[in-house]
């Protein structure tokens, strides 16, 4: 009897053992979480892609597809220039007659796996399956064929550029914008029984090199070929450095461990935020939007050098690393200032890498849209300056304050004002510092300004409620250098917004050079395509709340709290007023709509948060709630807009720990209503923020109170400092509104500057 209960209570143990081992081992991490897929099929324009990177690294790649529909693949991805670039050189790997292969070879492909650390994929038409991994500045492949009665081939193609063979070596360069090129290094596991240029139905080999467009060479594998290996560099020097990149990151052909190596660099980056909850989907989503934050700025340092598009020259870094490729007008807005708070280090290094891009450029401005090859100067305004201050007025010292003053200031008043241009400020720019507005063509009127790009057109309000919020930054950046007059004049000019306000209708509203309101004007529709002759790729209605620095101003001038409430859900109860074709057709960037509402594009960010502003924060908890559900899901479709590289998606970070920036430059966050039990924010040096929702279930979604560091807390904000203290906000939810909770005057968060202490 002894024997048979202790044999008994062995199994219960081996049992209960079994079932903890396999709780642990299923037990995610935070990057199995990422869903690359999310978003993969558009609204209307263009949709995300699915990356295979490791953060801020340049080495990225994705499929060569217009979305996730399409029914082929064109090729392999060696690397991607650009944020929605395709991919300069290409592996096209074959079997079959050689007359059938091209200079890249589309593929039916199936069976396709994608985290952001590893790549796999079968070519089902060849019977080859695929498998990749990425390291900083190189990666690895593994070629695996079925056919192995045939000879196995390899395509190398440049798509502008030059190639050559060296037995199992192909290297070589692609040409890309503005005298910059990428460089190539690229090894195999075996070596070749032949190679050289591609010749209808065989391989010359006398011809070990090929140049020109779409330029590519031919490898060929032994019949009973299985698998080919093949590793790469990549590198904005030279071929030397691809070679050296390649051999520091990949020392032999382990793809495993590769891949294995991305993943641990991938938990460590995204488990500096560490959320906890029951709603598995809401983890799916918030990570993976995490991990969009990450796919740019892109560091080119390589061993202490970095080629600078910006004139052109091979630097050293000196230590510090070299970042480009940022969409400045969409990033300002919420993802720079969630680096600021969780990797501070890289948001420094990034800012001092816009100063070095201004130093190196011929007019020493700060750029607007920094890439790979240089600075593109897109869309308007000069958000740079608002990186600069939110970055300093939470605690960033490692930036020289005083020299990106100057290129800030030299990009504001010395370059035009126009959108999508890098001529020297004109005649427009001169009428915006006289009369604080920058002035509508009438309808009809021909175009007679130099700096005035043809398509882009004049964006008036666009162009002058961004400028006036650059000169409030610009302001607070030489008050805090005690340029006493100069900050005047800024922060004064900060609020000529109010030139291009309509009293009558409550909207900003575009004037002509005579100082009249253009009209007839319909803030729906009127300015002609992307509404770029009144606004810009959105309409009036949602230009309406751009105030960034002075939201307190607004709701006064809208009509006081409760008006600019009434406004607000107006906003929202308004219908396009046309068939989704013709409005669309007008407004392609104008979508994920509720009313006029577009939760698709960056300016529409901050609008849930400013009830807040009018003492019914409930309302935001609400609004944030609802726009999340309805438009950041865990499906092909869950992505409203375009997504810019973590600028759509660095508002669903926040929104879903339950906070915003909505005012990048004053160090305080307002409060939505979080989606997790607990948030956790590692802040580096042992200190941790820390959310937690008392009385937490997903349906609850409103704050019944408040404590912050054990403290009632009856605001609707608190301050940066607070959260780099390591403290604690405590939230009492319910599934019903507290409208008394920071309903009062003093509940409100702060506009124009922060309150003294």
């Amino acid at each position: 009897m002894k024997k048979y209960t202790y044999s008994l209570l062995s199994a219960m143990f081996l049992l209960i053992a079994c079932i903890n081992f396999a709780h642990a081992q299923a037990k995610k991490q935070p990057v199995d979480y990422v869903n690359p897929y999310i978003g993969n099929i558009s609204h209307l324009l263009v949709p995300t892609y699915p990356t295979v990177h490791l953060p801020n690294s340049l080495l990225r790649v994705y499929p060569e597809r217009d979305n996730f529909t399409s029914n082929t693949i064109d090729g392999l991805p060696v690397v991607v220039t650009s944020h929605r670039g395709s991919s300069a050189f290409n592996l096209s790997p074959f079997q079959g007659d050689l007359k059938n292969v091209g200079k890249v070879i589309s593929y039916g492909y199936d069976n396709e796996v994608i985290k952001p650390y590893y790549y796999e994929v079968d070519l089902d038409d060849f019977g080859i399956n695929v498998q990749f991994a990425p390291s900083h500045q190189s990666g690895i492949y593994a070629l695996n064929f079925s056919q192995t009665n045939v000879p196995a081939y390899l395509v190398l193609n440049t798509r502008n550029g030059a190639l050559k063979v060296s037995q199992n070596v192909v290297s070589g360069f692609q040409k890309l914008d503005n005298n910059t090129k990428v460089y190539l290094y690229f090894e195999t596991d075996l070596t070749p029984v032949e190679s050289g240029r591609h010749q209808e139905t065989q391989i010359d080999s006398r011809e070990q090199s090929a140049s020109g467009r779409d330029a590519h060479l031919i490898l060929k594998f032994p019949a009973q070929t299985k698998q080919i290996k093949a590793r790469y560099g990549i590198s904005f020097i030279s071929e030397e450095q691809a070679k050296h990149n390649l051999r520091r990151e990949i020392k032999d052909y382990n793809l495993n461990q590769v891949a294995q190596t991305g993943k641990n660099i991938w938990n460590a980056t995204l488990g500096k935020i560490m959320v906890t909850g029951t709603d598995e989907t809401a983890k799916t989503i918030f990570y993976t939007s995490l991990y969009r934050t990450y796919e740019r700025m892109i560091s080119l340092s390589e061993d202490g050098r970095y080629f600078s598009a910006f004139d052109g020259k091979v630097h050293n870094d000196n230590g510090m690393p070299f970042f480009t490729d940022d969409w400045i007008w969409d990033t300002y807005r919420a993802t720079h200032p969630l680096r600021v708070i969780i990797e501070p280090k890289m948001e420094s290094d990034m800012i001092n890498s816009y100063l070095r891009m201004a130093q190196q450029m011929k007019d020493h401005w700060m750029p607007t849209f920094p890439e790979v090859t240089g600075d593109s100067r897109r869309m308007n305004s000069n958000h740079g300056v608002a990186t600069v201050i939110d970055a300093y007025n939470k605690g960033l010292r490692n930036f020289n304050l005083d020299e990106a003053y100057q290129y800030c200031k030299a990009a504001i008043t010395e370059k035009t004002l126009a959108p999508w241009s890098s001529k020297k400020a004109g005649v427009l720019d001169q009428f915006f510092k006289d009369n604080g507005y920058f002035p509508a063509l009438p309808e009809g009127e021909k175009e007679t300004a130099a700096e005035v790009h043809g398509f882009e057109k004049r964006q008036p309000i666009a162009v002058t409620l961004g400028t006036v919020y650059d000169e409030w930054c610009l302001g607070n950046i030489a008050q805090q250098l005690g340029k006493t007059d100069e900050a005047k004049y800024f922060l004064d000019k900060s609020s000529s917004y109010h030139t291009v306000f309509n009293p009558d209708t409550r909207f900003f509203h575009p004037k002509d050079a005579e100082g009249k309101f253009i009209k007839p004007l319909d803030y729906r529709f009127s300015g002609g395509l992307g509404a770029r002759e009144t606004y810009d790729e959105n309409n009036g209605w949602l230009y309406r709340w751009d105030v960034l620095h002075n939201l307190g101003d607004l709701v006064n001038m809208i009509g006081g709290k409760q008006a600019f409430v009434d406004e607000l859900e107006k906003m929202y109860n308004t219908p396009l007023g046309k068939s989704r074709f013709d409005f669309y057709s007008q407004l392609p960037d104008h979508t994920g709509n509720v009313g006029q509402f577009s939760m698709g594009n960056e300016p529409a960010m901050h609008i849930p948060y400013l009830y807040n502003y009018a003492g019914q924060p409930w309302r935001t908890q609400k609004r944030v709630r609802s726009l999340l559900s309805q438009w950041f899901r865990n499906d092909l479709m869950g992505i409203p807009g375009d997504e810019d590289g973590g600028g759509l998606t660095s508002f669903v970070v926040f929104s879903q720990m339950g906070f915003y920036p909505i005012t990048p430059g004053l160090p305080m966050y307002v409060i939505g209503s979080p989606t997790f039990a607990n948030v956790k924010l590692d802040l580096g040096n042992g200190k941790k923020f820390e959310l937690n929702c008392i009385n937490y279930s997903p349906e609850n979604k409103y704050i019944q109170s408040a404590k912050l560091n054990g403290q009632a807390w009856n605001k609707s904000w608190f301050a940066h400092e607070d959260l780099m203290k390591g403290g604690k906000l405590e939230l009492v939810m319910g599934k019903r509104p507290n409208k008394l909770w920071a309903a009062d005057e003093a509940s409100l968060p702060p506009s124009f500057k922060m309150p003294a202490k």
